[in-house]
C-alpha cells in the first residue's frame, strides 16, 4: 500500500537537493541528510496510504478494472481483502504521527524555521490531495499538486545542509517536478473510465486522452527546455545538464503514449519510461552537482 518501489523517486529529489548545497560549498551532513530522507519517503508513503484509503471511499478503486499494476489502480490490498479501510486509516496515523515528532527533532538540529514550514506544507498538500473537503486529486488539480510536492522536497533536502533557501535548488526543482507531473498525468490514462465513473475529475478525464497527451508532451518538454534555459542564464551550473540524458526517454514514452492514448491497456511502456525518465533526470542533475562538490 506505501508502493515501495514508487518512493524511489523520493529518494532521488533528495539525492539531489543533497547534492545542490554540497556543490555551492555548504558541506554534507551525512545524518542529517540521512534524516532528511527518511521523513521525506515516510511522508511520501503516507500520501500513498491516504490515496488508497480515500480511492476506496470514493469507489474509484472499485469500479477500476483497468488499472496497470503496479502503476495505476491502487494497491487493492483493500478491494482483496487483505486489509479494511480501518486498518489502512490507522496506518496513515501511525506515519504522521511517527513523521511529526521526528520532522522537530530535525527542524531542532538545523536549527531554521523553513524545515518547519517545507514539512508542514507537505504534510498538508498530501493529505489535501486524496482527503475532503478538499480532494484535490478528484477538481483536475491533483498532477501540478504532486509535482509541487516534489518540488518542495528538492528545496527541504537542499535547506537541511544550507540552512537558508536559494535559487539554484528552486531552479532545478522546477524541472524535476514538471516530469513527476507529467508521470502522474500518464499514469491517469489506463484509470480515466473508472475516475471518470465516481467523478474523480483528474486531467485526462477533464481533457480527454487527446489533449492530456498532448499536455504530457508540453511539460515534458518544458522541463528539459527550462533545465537548458536556466543555465544558460547561469541559475545551477552547467554541470546540471547532465539532466538532460532523460529527454529521449521522454519524448519515446510521450510517442507511445500518443500512439496508444486510445488504447490504454498498450499504454504500460509509456508509464515506465515515464518512472524512467523522473529518475535519469534526477540522478543526471545530481550526479553533475556531485561532480562539481568533488571538485571544490
Amino acid at each position: 500500500m506505501t508502493r515501495p518501489a514508487f518512493l524511489l523517486l523520493t529518494l532521488v529529489a533528495c539525492v539531489l537537493g543533497t547534492a545542490t548545497a554540497a556543490a555551492c560549498g555548504c558541506g554534507f551532513d551525512l545524518p542529517l541528510a540521512a534524516g532528511a530522507t527518511a521523513l521525506a519517503v515516510l511522508l511520501h508513503a503516507m500520501g500513498n496510504v491516504l490515496n488508497d484509503l480515500h480511492d476506496a471511499r470514493n469507489g474509484a478503486d472499485a469500479a477500476n478494472q483497468a488499472g496497470l499494476h503496479p502503476f495505476t489502480g491502487g494497491s487493492r490490498l483493500i478491494q482483496t481483502g487483505a486489509t479494511n479501510e480501518s486498518q489502512t486509516a490507522e496506518l496513515a496515523k501511525a506515519l504522521l504521527l511517527f513523521v511529526v515528532p521526528a520532522g522537530l527533532l530535525l527542524a531542532v538540529k538545523v536549527g531554521g524555521g523553513g524545515v518547519l514550514l517545507l514539512g508542514t506544507a507537505g504534510i498538508a498538500l498530501a493529505w489535501a490531495y486524496s482527503a475532503p473537503p478538499f480532494r484535490l486529486m478528484s477538481r483536475g488539480l491533483g498532477e501540478l499538486t504532486v509535482g509541487l510536492v516534489w518540488f518542495l522536497v528538492v528545496i527541504g533536502a537542499d535547506y537541511v545542509q544550507r540552512r537558508q533557501l536559494f535559487p539554484i535548488p528552486a531552479a532545478v526543482a522546477l524541472n524535476f517536478a514538471l516530469l513527476v507531473a507529467a508521470l502522474l498525468l500518464a499514469n491517469g490514462f489506463p484509470d480515466r473510465a473508472a475516475d471518470a465513473l465516481v467523478n474523480k475529475q483528474t486531467l485526462v478525464v477533464k481533457l480527454g486522452p487527446g489533449g492530456a497527451a498532448a499536455l504530457y508532451g508540453a511539460w515534458v518538454l518544458l522541463a528539459h527546455g527550462w533545465l537548458a534555459l536556466s543555465v544558460w542564464l547561469l541559475v545551477p551550473p552547467v554541470q546540471a545538464l547532465w539532466g538532460l540524458l532523460s529527454l529521449p526517454i521522454s519524448l519515446v514514452a510521450w510517442g507511445w503514449l500518443w500512439r496508444h492514448r486510445h488504447q490504454p491497456a498498450r499504454l504500460r511502456p509509456a508509464l515506465a519510461l515515464s518512472v524512467a525518465a523522473v529518475l535519469v533526470h534526477g540522478l543526471g542533475m545530481a550526479w553533475g552537482f556531485w561532480q562539481l562538490a568533488a571538485g571544490r
